[in-house]
């Protein structure tokens, strides 16, 4: 049998919100290799039988280097084997789900793209914060924060997104202080409101609403575990009318937290 490789989007952490080809290709795999922040029920869905693989990354901690991960990729399917690489969100969303596809490309590997529902949309929606809202924002950004923006050689032109309206930041919560005053320098406005979801669409998810100026310290004073999702924009006001998920764990994640 001629081996391929499914690129699943496992979704933003609730395990029902996986689509339903990801969930049927979790169902027939011989291999999957998954990510750190996939929902863990989706893996009893695999068949006993398959061989599974962490390769998750978390903060300064890897189980495996991104060659190595592309490297068992080629090797599991070249074996002939059905591989679903599972990951967390979508693959192409700040995943490197492009460099692993290259690395098939290249090995002359079958493959295929399953996209997920990415936590740049899902969590604000759990949150009660739409992204755009007709009247008051016509668009929206998405960043990774995992960047240093105060370093010479970044790659983010925060002087220009401080003009849209709507940011979503990923992977921002270490360096939110200094991207919080580059936007100001920039010239948003320190009142702009902004919003921390921590574990969207889980049963731990909570959410305190803030204003730009305050989202460091907020961050801070009320120790929210990352993964988090930051907006910052009119957008993240809503919150207070539009909250409508209620996790069965913690129950204070249900109304913003005002800060």
């Amino acid at each position: 049998m001629t081996g391929k490789a499914y690129l699943v989007g496992g979704g933003p952490g609730r395990a029902d919100l996986i689509t339903v080809r990801g969930l049927n290709l979790l169902r027939r795999a011989e291999v999957v290799l998954y990510d750190r922040l996939i929902a863990q029920e989706l893996l009893q869905e695999v068949p006993p039988e398959a061989e599974l693989i962490f390769v998750g990354k978390g903060p300064d901690r890897h189980m495996m280097t991104q060659t190595q991960i592309n490297q068992l990729l080629v090797e599991r399917v070249k074996a002939g084997k059905q591989v679903v690489r599972l990951k967390g969100g979508d693959p192409f969303v700040f995943g490197r789900g492009g460099e692993e596809v290259l690395a098939l490309a290249e090995a002359g590997l079958c493959f295929e793209i399953v996209p997920g529902v990415s936590s740049v949309l899902a969590a604000p929606a759990y949150a009660g914060i739409p992204v755009t809202h007709r009247g008051l924002v016509t668009s929206f950004a998405v960043v990774t924060g995992h960047e240093d923006p105060t370093k010479p050689e970044s790659a983010t032109d925060w002087a220009a997104l401080a003009r849209i309206p709507t940011l979503i930041l990923l992977m921002a919560v270490k360096h939110i202080a200094d991207i919080c005053a580059e936007l100001i320098r920039a010239g948003r406005a320190a009142d702009t409101p902004a919003a921390i979801i921590s574990w969207a669409t889980t049963d731990y998810q909570r959410v305190l609403r803030t204003t730009l100026t305050a989202l460091p310290e907020a961050i801070a004073s009320h120790k929210l575990p990352t993964p988090a999702v930051i907006v910052i924009g009119e957008v993240a006001l809503l919150a207070d009318q539009l909250a409508w998920f209620q996790p069965d764990g913690d129950a204070s994640g249900f109304a913003p937290i005002e800060e």
